[in-house]
């Protein structure tokens, strides 16, 4: 069966909340952690101050579960005022080795959507956050075969995302990047030229959302309801899925 009806050679997929899932591990843990806290401070307050810093941190630990434990023990220090006992310290790095242990969960159709294009396209894996966090979901997923190569950054900027198409030497006309968030995944990758197709997860870490205002200026943002409409839009780039939004 032949897919391909425009000049696309090679797709590239983000990792986590669009090979399996991952977001919902961050959520149950984040939500754990918010129960031990619960004695010096009420839900919401300790929710936001986790988040504000998660931000702060990304430029000291970088993206992944290890850098959101040791939020969580920053957190958890700050938030008690140095009350928190070496007991507590040992359940929230529990909570992360647990994080880390959790089973590699497909997302619907990515399997059977991977062996229709194996051998048709050249196909990529292009993630972030720990290096060898992001090694082992890969090794457990089942998947790995399937891909060409595999690039683990630190970010994903338009930047990152040159170097690699310049590494394996990709025309940016003949890439094609999917994913779930539309900052890290998709803008950067239309901000180069390329393609990208947004294929949302039902959660989103608030730090990947993006306004609207910010999405009027891509015309050529396209979101797909789930990764089987990939087939149908490879076959046709003109299907229309579903508008993308923030």
């Amino acid at each position: 069966m032949i897919l391909n009806s425009s000049q696309i050679k090679t797709i590239a997929f983000d990792a986590d909340d669009t090979l399996w899932r991952n977001e919902d591990i961050f959520i149950h843990a984040q939500d754990e952690f918010i129960n031990l806290l619960l004695g010096y401070h009420d839900e919401s307050y300790i929710r936001s101050h986790l988040g504000e810093v998660q931000i702060k941190n990304l430029e000291h630990f970088g993206y992944g579960i290890k850098g959101f434990t040791l939020s969580m023990i920053e957190t958890a220090i700050e938030l008690t005022e140095g009350r928190i006992t070496g007991n507590e310290i040992h359940e929230i790095i529990q909570l992360a080795k647990c994080m880390l242990a959790s089973p590699v969960e497909l997302l619907p159709d990515i399997k059977s959507v991977l062996e229709q294009l194996k051998g048709q396209y050249r196909l990529l894996v292009i993630t972030k956050g720990d290096l060898l966090d992001q090694e082992s979901k890969l090794a457990r997923s089942g998947i790995a075969d399937y891909f060409d190569a595999i690039e683990i950054v630190s970010d994903k900027t338009s930047a990152a995302y040159q170097q690699i198409l310049q590494r394996h030497k990709i025309p940016v006309e003949q890439f094609l990047m999917i994913g779930n968030s539309l900052k890290s995944d998709i803008l950067p990758v239309l901000d180069l030229g390329a393609k990208a197709l947004h294929v949302p997860y039902h959660s989103t870490w608030d730090h990947e959302l993006v306004n609207d205002e910010i999405l009027i200026g891509y015309q050529n943002l396209h979101t797909l309801g789930d990764i089987g409409q990939l087939l149908d839009w490879l076959r046709d780039p003109s299907f229309e899925g579903r508008r993308a939004i923030g």
